[in-house]
């Protein structure tokens, strides 16, 4: 059998792996409509030929009701022989000292890039449908004001630590720049607040400097977050690469993806040295869960870059390909994308295409 190798940052050529019959992949279902859309990814990975040995695992809601946590043992255990995931959307409780479960996969596993490649989809119809969006951001994910050290330090009187390392904004820098000269891409966009927050700001943008002198064929330039939030509204098309801290990251991923369609569209991949788990980055959706109109498009493109990451870029460009077909002609599209299908119809169009 043989197993998955995530390898650094985001580099979706892993070393040869001599021999054999199958890939084996840790797969998180999730919660609400987490299960239905996995299913569906898995049926379209699977039409592509790619052997895929899938170990499913319970994180979220469920997994605390039969095993009283969050994320199971088992959970880490499977990533850890498997090195590569597929995660659908999991529920963490409001309250309750429960921490984020996307967080701790990312701290425990050392997931320290969250890609999120936001692209026009052929015809889906979007306010800037007729722009040529194509971008990526590139966000540091495990530390920043997400390290959550946090303290009382009087009652009434908060205090929360943003921590940036040099360690880590150059990792992420890296990782973007690496990219984009695998790629083919053209530029460089490093966001930050560093005209207030000098000294946290400043060493993340000293980092991105350092790097951009190493990659002289790349454009790089900096804009202040909320700048940047403007011009993504304004002129979107303008945006190849975006480097960003963990709190930016976050906010402007998702600003991204509404110029595209929204969350339910655009895919997300947490990648680290070791390790690799490839998401949906929707909500559960529990008003929609089990009546099978969930729309799986973001973790089947998801699991695009899952496959690229195998090593299997022919069949990661055509379950792309096939997607975009199911789009293109309008056909059994779901309603949330001006469809009137069924999670299954539209998985069955994307397996025929």
């Amino acid at each position: 059998m043989r197993r998955s190798s995530a390898q650094c940052g985001i580099n979706f050529t892993p070393t040869p792996i001599i021999a054999v019959m199958a890939y084996l992949v840790t797969l998180i279902p999730g919660d609400g409509i987490g299960p239905e859309v996995a299913e569906a990814t898995v049926r379209a990975v699977d039409a592509t030929g790619v052997r895929i040995e899938w170990e499913r695992v319970d994180a979220g809601l469920r997994a605390l009701a039969d095993f009283g946590q969050l994320i199971p043992d088992d959970v880490f255990a499977s990533l850890e022989a498997t090195r590569v995931g597929l995660k659908g959307p999991t529920t963490t409780p409001i309250g309750g000292g429960h921490q984020s479960i996307n967080v701790a996969l990312r701290k425990k596993l050392g997931l320290y890039v969250n890609f999120r490649p936001v692209r026009i989809m052929p015809g889906l119809k979007t306010r800037f449908q007729d722009l040529p969006i194509d971008l990526a951001l590139f966000r540091e994910n495990t530390e920043d004001l997400y390290a959550g050290l946090e303290h009382e330090i009087v009652p009434g009187v908060v205090e929360s630590l943003k921590i940036i390392t040099r360690t880590a904004s150059t990792k992420i820098a890296r990782a973007t720049f690496e990219y984009a000269r695998r790629e083919g891409r053209a530029k460089v966009t490093a966001i930050h607040k560093a005209n207030i927050m000098k000294l946290s700001d400043g060493l993340f943008l000293t980092c991105c400097r350092e790097t951009a002198s190493q990659f002289p064929e790349i454009t790089y330039n900096e804009l202040i977050v909320d700048n940047a939030c403007m011009q993504l509204v304004m002129r979107p098309e303008t945006f190849d690469l975006l480097v960003l801290p963990n709190l930016y990251g976050d906010i402007i991923s998702d600003l991204a993806a509404g110029l595209v369609g929204g969350l339910g569209i655009v895919p997300g991949a947490n990648l680290g040295d070791h390790h690799a788990i490839f998401e949906a980055v929707h909500g559960t959706a529990p008003d929609i869960a089990g009546k099978g109109l969930a729309n799986p498009t973001a973790l089947m493109q998801s699991a695009v870059l899952m496959l690229a990451h195998l090593g299997e870029r022919e069949a990661s460009v055509r379950l792309q390909d096939a997607i975009e077909q199911v789009y293109t002609r309008h056909e059994s599209l779901t309603g949330d994308v001006g469809g009137k299908s069924t999670t299954d119809q539209f998985t069955d169009a994307v397996i025929r295409r």
